[in-house]
């Protein structure tokens, strides 16, 4: 619960953390190769910031993981679909999605840059082949939970499996969906990063990678802050769009209410 108590217990811990951090550097003589002090992070973050570096590559690396987001969700949520609706595509067409799922991402993003480049087609191919397995199980385990005695119900009243899916199969699934939905932002984010790894011309992960062959290990961990920061920013806005979608479950009215509860103490 977000309170001013635990908001000034939140600052304290992390202002403690990185007086230690800066104190066991500067007292073990850590080499700056190995462990950077926090202050060498910080300065390194303003350098790259106040030069527009760090900007620039930061709207690349932003726009291949929602790029990616978007198509790995689409094919995640209509392969589910499928999948769940329809026993013949989940015999035959399923195993080789597992199958497919199982191979490391790390493995076929040499392979995907070699076929699509590299320029930002290839990155959103990866972002969304690592986002779309979440929403895709999401999906099928969402649409097979609605209540068979109401979808029977739904069909002794002459009602089409179209006006059962969206009026029944797909309101009960979107507690799902939007569980997916919010593991898949932060896989495409992930997905984005290890294709900059293997290769590119701009991004954040080819920036890590450039700084890695020079030893400046404080810009790297200026970067890796930024990626957290980003990570989280995208999970909130997927948790602010989840709270106006599903205001009318359960759980989300019970949580809002504990919310309200802890800011009114």
């Amino acid at each position: 619960m977000t309170t001013p108590r635990n908001l000034f217990l939140a600052v304290i811990l992390f202002v403690v953390s990185i007086a230690l951090w800066e104190g066991g550097v500067r007292g073990f003589e850590i080499p700056a190769f190995v462990l950077p002090a926090p202050s060498s992070v910080a300065m390194a973050f303003y350098r790259g910031v106040a030069s527009g570096l760090y900007i620039d590559h930061l709207w690349i690396t932003l726009i291949e993981t929602l790029l990616g987001f978007v198509v790995g969700a689409s094919l995640g949520f209509c392969l589910g679909a499928a999948i769940a609706l329809n026993r013949y595509v989940e015999y035959f067409l399923y195993p080789y999605v597992v199958m497919f799922q199982s191979l490391p991402k790390v493995a076929l993003a040499p392979l995907i840059i070699v076929w699509f480049g590299l320029g930002l087609t290839s990155k959103v191919i990866n972002a969304a082949l690592v986002a779309f397995f979440p929403l895709m199980v999401n999906t099928v385990v969402g649409l097979r939970s609605a209540d068979e005695d109401r979808v029977n119900l739904m069909r002794s009243l002459t009602a089409t499996e179209t006006q059962i899916f969206w009026k029944l199969r797909l309101p009960g699934a979107l507690p799902y969906l939007m569980a997916g939905i919010e593991i898949a932002m932060v896989f495409a984010l992930i997905g984005a990063i290890v294709a900059e790894f293997v290769g590119a011309e701009r991004g954040l992960g080819m920036l890590i990678q450039s700084m890695n062959f020079t030893l400046d290990v404080a810009g790297q961990f200026s970067v890796l802050f930024i990626l957290a920061v980003l990570g989280l920013v995208l999970n909130r806005c997927v948790l602010y769009v989840r709270r106006r979608v599903l205001f009318w479950d359960v759980t989300e009215k019970a949580y809002s209410e504990r919310q309200l509860k802890g800011d009114a103490s």
